[in-house]
């Protein structure tokens, strides 16, 4: 039966864990940003080579389970001398296996961007990075953020994921607990609340920001 003396003695051990969580989400979702925006670049590179090999680890990623891709991280690379701490490779997990998806929105939004304006590029002699910062991906940006929106959410929603490489997130936290004392129901409950509490209201702005945006182009 649920204790709600129980549920409240723990809450605030899961609450600071919490910290875990929101903090692989963020700085995971960093790197996936960085890297899905240098695939989607590299998917379009005018050598042949580059852009077929790109698309293909691009595939690769995207059709296996980030669950293997994080233990790869963890368990596999030490013994090919690269070991890395559960937080980072977390991130690491978290951010590589995103960027695969991030890429394929930004090289949506690239696409979108009408044939005048790289033309407008070629007229004013910008380099490569000026093209980029000062005229495309002002473009880019704002038509994609609702999608983007989507992508960190359900990043977050996986981050459970990375207490299979001892990470000790929220989750991990609430196994722990009932570990201990052989009650379960309140922290997973607690857990599912926490998620459900950030998630949803998340949501709900994407999906108003997404209407907005609808609006004004």
């Amino acid at each position: 039966m649920w204790n709600w003396d129980y549920a409240f003695s723990i809450l605030p051990q899961i609450l600071a864990a919490l910290k875990i969580t929101v903090s692989a989400t963020f700085f995971g979702f960093l790197l996936a940003l960085f890297l899905g925006l240098i695939l989607s670049i590299l998917i379009r590179a005018d050598i042949k080579a580059v852009s077929l090999v790109v698309k293909g680890i691009v595939q690769f990623i995207r059709n296996t389970p980030l669950l293997v891709q994080l233990y790869f991280i963890f368990y596999v690379f030490p013994q090919f001398g690269v070991t890395f701490k559960p937080f980072t490779a977390g991130i690491l997990g978290l951010g590589i296996h995103y960027s695969t998806y991030l890429s394929e929105v930004f090289r949506s939004g690239i696409e979108a961007v009408p044939a005048g304006q790289w033309e407008v590029v070629k007229a004013l002699n910008f380099s490569q990075p000026q093209a980029w910062t000062k005229i495309i991906l002002p473009q880019v940006i704002p038509p994609i953020i609702p999608v983007i929106g989507n992508y960190l959410i359900t990043m977050f929603k996986e981050t459970p994921l990375l207490s299979a490489i001892t990470l000790v997130e929220i989750l991990q936290t609430a196994k722990i607990i009932g570990a201990g004392s052989f009650r379960y129901l309140e922290g997973f409950t607690i857990v599912g609340a926490v998620f459900f509490l950030l998630s949803y209201p998340s949501s709900q702005l994407i999906k108003k920001l997404e209407v907005r945006l609808g609006k004004s182009s």
